[in-house]
């Protein structure tokens, strides 16, 4: 069985541009392994970026080859200089208690409203699904909860002799959200206290099945709602989706300053709505501007973990209840959900780095 230790010795001796082996060079960054798919992140200066190509290919290379493995996504992520040995993140003070039954909760959060957060949400959930953990998504949107018609489920939530709800099954993944138990048109007229109330119900008095990760699509802003979140829920990270104009970007670096703020720690961020290619003469417009989340990841020194396309089919197969990694699996949106996911696992499992010079899927 391919485990860490064997991809670490495969790939410990390929030589890197400095002519030392990454073993040597302290440039193994990360490793995670799961269901046949392996996640590896190589540690580089972000001026290297363009020197590691064939590294990469052969990392690539020697770990599909390893028994058992059939995929495999290889990150340069780039913070501490090259050579320096990986140091174990600092101890973090006493948080929230764990969820009975998650392993480990990830928020996807945004500033604000409109950005796609719901709908990459449940992708990256079904992603993550992909990559062999077993997943479940909260919908902690109370004023606006969208999952369940984004995943195309309505039936209420069992309630078991324990007193605590069986979450719906939709997708092979768990559901959760607060839309299950109230109409569809039904004003939430409800202050701070009730969704504190709402939201610790939803996330501890459910029968979550053993998940190795439980994603939470959170509210927009950073009322409220989102602090209950940050504070009293063991987030493992953050990842933030903005879209690419300035607009959004101021409200994205609100959401990233209060998971700073709350000691969570800020996994990377998602430019949404990227870049919309006509289905017709296959122009390429600019809706809402260009590489906006990715130069502010990198201004601030967070992760960039990929970019999302504008595209008819994105909208249409949400609304359908049936999202990309699930209506289209092998198309070039799903890859790129896909890709988002390989590269937040890899930083949840190893030292928390920026990405330097993320690959882009082509749509």
């Amino acid at each position: 069985m391919t485990d860490r230790a064997t991809i670490t010795a495969a790939i410990g001796d390929v030589v890197a541009p400095d002519g030392r082996t990454l073993a040597a060079g302290g440039r193994i960054a990360g490793i995670h392994v799961s269901d046949g798919t392996a996640m590896v992140a190589i540690a580089i200066d972000p001026s290297e970026a363009t020197r590691f190509g064939a590294v990469e290919a052969e990392v690539s290379a020697r770990v599909k080859a390893l028994a058992g493995i059939s995929k495999v996504f290889v990150t340069l992520t780039a913070e501490r200089a090259p050579g320096q040995a990986t140091a174990a993140p600092p101890a973090r003070p006493a948080g929230p208690p764990p969820i009975e039954g998650v392993a480990r909760v990830v928020a996807v959060a945004s500033g604000k409203g409109g950005v796609g957060k719901s709908t990459t949400a449940a992708n990256l959930a079904l992603a993550f699904r992909d990559l062999g953990l077993k997943v479940g998504l909260l919908d902690a949107d109370i004023y606006g909860p969208s999952v369940p018609r984004l995943m195309g489920v309505s039936s209420k939530p069992e309630l078991l002799d324990n007193r605590r709800l069986k979450p719906v099954l939709a997708h092979g993944i768990e559901v959760m959200s607060i839309g299950f138990m109230v109409e569809p048109e039904a004003p939430l007229i409800w202050r701070g206290p009730m969704i504190d109330s709402a939201l610790t119900q939803m996330i501890r008095e459910v029968a979550w099945g053993g998940l190795d990760l439980l994603v939470v699509d959170m509210p927009p802003g950073t009322g409220d709602a989102q602090l209950t979140l940050a504070q009293k829920t063991p987030l493992a990270g953050a990842i933030i989706v903005s879209t690419p104009q300035d607009l959004a970007l101021i409200d994205a670096r609100k959401g990233i300053a209060m998971f700073q703020q709350a000691d969570v720690p800020v996994l990377g961020v998602i430019e949404n709505m990227s870049t919309f290619v006509c289905p017709t003469c296959g122009a390429r417009c600019d809706i809402f501007a260009h590489g906006g989340a990715e130069a502010e990841a990198a201004r601030i020194g967070v992760p960039f973990l990929g970019a999302i396309p504008l595209h008819m089919a994105i909208r249409a197969r949400a609304d359908e209840g049936r999202p990309s990694v699930v209506s289209d699996p092998s198309g070039p949106h799903a890859e790129a959900y896909r890709a988002v996911a390989a590269k937040a696992l890899a930083l949840l499992d190893g030292p928390r780095l920026p990405t330097a010079a993320p690959k882009r899927v082509a749509f």
